[in-house]
């Protein structure tokens, strides 16, 4: 890829930038892709699970300047699909939080 820089960024100077006449300048971009991909439940319900299956894409970036290499790292997380998984619904529920070993074997019988 061709571009014009102006002179007055080769300084370094806010003030001066874009300023000047522009100086035609190659850059290349240099990169590597990686990916993995995810699984994740979590439960929605006493007979539900949902299920998510995510692409995590790493991608690594360089940028060739004569002047100055620009390396940037960008991680970014894209959702491929989603699913309610439905099991059986139970024939009794109980909920026992709160409750010790004594306690709960007395509700039981």
């Amino acid at each position: 890829m061709t571009s014009k820089l102006q002179c007055g960024s080769f300084t370094g100077f806010k003030l001066l930038a874009g300023k000047g006449p522009g100086v035609p300048i190659r850059i290349s971009s240099i990169g590597n892709v990686e990916t993995d991909l995810r699984s994740e439940f979590s439960a929605q319900g006493i007979n539900q699970t949902l299920h998510r299956v995510y692409l995590q894409v790493i991608c690594e970036v360089s940028v060739l300047t004569p002047f100055k290499d620009i390396s940037e790292k960008i991680t970014n997380q894209v959702l491929i699909a989603e699913n309610v998984i439905v099991g059986k619904i139970p024939n009794t529920y109980y909920n026992l939080n709160g409750l010790d070993n004594n306690s709960a074997i007395d509700i039981i019988e």
